[in-house]
């Protein structure tokens, strides 16, 4: 079985459980490959022999598995690495909230025991994909949780002109604009006052940032659905932001996002849900009124 793993640097307490998720891949005849940024953190680590690298872009061609040691940041730069192919990913989370990296440190063996046994289902989460004129982020021009359009730095509020399958919605002045993925709801879009939706809900949300006019809340469209923008403001430029990469642009730019045509697929394991994600991670439930939530 050929497993690819990539991270984030990470605190000395996780050293020992790296090694201990190493030394069981090697048990197992696991080969092993690293991306290459995670690589240069593990100099402290006893790696098996075999051991090779990758960089961003190469193909995972014969990957069975890619694990992402971290937190939801690094998952989500992980599906890029992935991209059209579509290899069941893993989050082990070294961070702090783990929506989507849900493996804790303590379950890694469990965790390594259930993927050789396929003990596991795949979840499948929409991408959403942003076309750009001039082009902007390349051939990373898709993203898991959201993509937004924001204003720079202490600049005036801008003006956002969204269609609808070319036809008008509405004029946002706001501080931005977020069109949000089901597994992104629980993101940014969330502290913009977007609902949650789970993570098989075909739809996008469109959530203004600190809106101009109260009375415009977030709205629920779906995925099938282009959705396209104009940009004004006082100042000449704003920000484009996809998942956890931003480029600033001129308010001239052509943009318009839609549905990717490839999922992320993601690992669940028997013990982790979506719904038991949400008490946990949003602490849902939690009185003593409602004892079976308080109880997890």
């Amino acid at each position: 079985m050929r497993i690819a793993i990539l991270g984030k640097p990470f605190e000395p307490a996780v050293t020992p459980f790296l090694q201990a998720l190493f030394d069981d891949l090697a048990a197992r005849g696991a080969e092993i490959s690293i991306a290459e940024p995670f690589r240069q953190h593990l100099d402290g680590l006893r790696l098996p022999e075999g051991v090779t690298t990758f960089q961003h872009g190469e193909s995972l061609k014969g990957t069975q598995f890619v694990l992402s040691i971290g937190g939801d940041g690094t998952l989500l730069d992980t599906v890029t690495y992935v991209g059209k192919q579509q290899i069941p990913i893993l989050g082990i989370n070294t961070g702090r909230l783990g929506f989507l990296a849900t493996i804790t440190l303590e379950r890694i063996a469990q965790a390594v025991d259930a993927l050789f046994r396929g003990h596991f289902v795949l979840d499948r989460r929409s991408l959403i994909h942003v076309d750009t004129d001039p082009e902007v982020f390349g051939s990373l021009n898709f993203g898991l949780n959201e993509f937004s359009i924001l204003k720079r730095d202490t600049s005036s509020m801008i003006v956002v002109h969204t269609y609808i399958d070319g036809e008008y919605l509405n004029s946002y002045w706001a501080d931005g604009l977020i069109v949000s993925t089901p597994t992104g709801s629980t993101g940014y879009s969330l502290s913009c006052g977007g609902p949650v939706m789970l993570p098989q809900t075909n739809n996008f949300v469109i959530a203004p940032v600190c809106p101009h006019n109260l009375n415009v809340r977030p709205l629920i469209v779906p995925d099938h659905s282009v959705i396209s923008f104009e940009i004004e403001g006082r100042s000449n430029n704003c920000l484009l932001s996809l998942d956890s990469r931003s480029m600033p642009v001129e308010n001239s730019v052509q943009i318009a996002v839609r549905r990717e045509t490839f999922d992320a697929c993601l690992i669940k394991l028997n013990h982790v849900n979506f719904l038991s994600t949400l008490r946990s991670k949003l602490n849902w439930g939690l009185d003593r009124r409602n004892p079976v939530a308080f109880n997890g």
